[in-house]
Formats: structure tokens, sequence, C-alpha cells
């Protein structure tokens, strides 16, 4: 009858065989693939852009719907759909129709033009600039918001305003 110490020292041998092998099978479809790439003059950014596995690129393989606007980043290739938060290579462009992808381009820029036209009512989005602040800790308050515990309780807020 094998002991624990026999079966376990097989299996160890086995598994050193199979990641053998696993090392070897990778190494001739890397070689395949290097070959490949050097007679077609590919490189690994040109794979990256056809499949959409960039690690700057949106999801890899979604569909854009009719009439939507993409746009694309000319030195990385990175691309962004028009919807959520823009990236930081298009968010200070004042012309965003440069970077727009295809025929619905067309169709951007009016768009663009009429919301900057809009005025927002209310208070501002974002982050605010500091209004008051505590002199003892250094700690800031925008004025928006609840009032932090140090500015809370007192009574005339005048010493604590910056400017």
């Amino acid at each position: 009858m094998s002991t624990l110490e026999s079966i376990q020292a097989r299996i160890e041998a086995l598994q050193a065989k199979a990641d053998a092998l696993v090392a070897k099978q990778s190494e001739s479809a890397l070689q395949k693939i290097h070959d490949l790439m050097s007679k077609h003059g590919l490189t690994v950014s040109d794979i990256e852009q056809y499949s959409g596995t960039g690690k700057k690129k949106g999801r890899a393989g979604s569909a854009r719907k009719q009439g939507t606007v993409a746009y694309r980043d000319p030195k990385t290739g990175a691309t962004w759909s028009g919807r959520g938060r823009a990236p930081g290579w298009i968010a200070n462009a004042k012309d965003r129709s440069k970077f727009a992808v295809g025929a619905s381009a067309r169709g951007a820029k009016p768009k663009e033009k009429a919301r900057a036209a809009v005025k927002r009512k209310g208070q501002p989005r974002g982050p605010q600039p500091a209004l008051y602040r505590d002199p003892q800790s250094g700690a800031t308050w925008s004025g928006r918001g609840r009032a932090p515990a140090w500015l809370a309780s007192v009574k005339d807020r005048a010493p604590f305003l910056i400017g």
C-alpha cells in the first residue's frame, strides 16, 4: 500500500511535468506570434487598438448606438463614448469636434454649443473654494453642507472668514 509521502512525491513529479509541457507549448505559441508580428510589421499597440484591450480604452467590444458620438485621442488611440465623465485628454478641449470619429460626428457640434450656452441655476457644481479657515488646525470649509464642529458652535463666523 502507498504512503501519503509517496503519493505526494508522485503528485509533485507530475505537476513538474505538467508545468514543463505548458511552458513548452507557450513558448512555441509565442514564437509563432513573434514571427507573424515581425513578418507583417505589427506592434503590440497595433494589436491592442484592433482588439480593444488597450489600457486606456473603454469597454472592449461595446457597440455604439446610432447617433452617438465617439471621440478618439490621436496620440494614444484611446476612445471615449461621449457619455459620463470626460477623460483628461479631452476634458479641457474647447473644440471637441477635432476628436470626433465617424459620420455621426457632424451632429456633435451644435449640441455642444447649445449645452455651453445654457446657464445653470442654483449652486455651482464641483469643489468650491474655501470661505472659512480654523486658525488653530488649518482646516477649511467652503460654506456648503453642514458646518464643521469647530465652526458650528460659534455665533460670529466673521473671524474665520478667509480674505
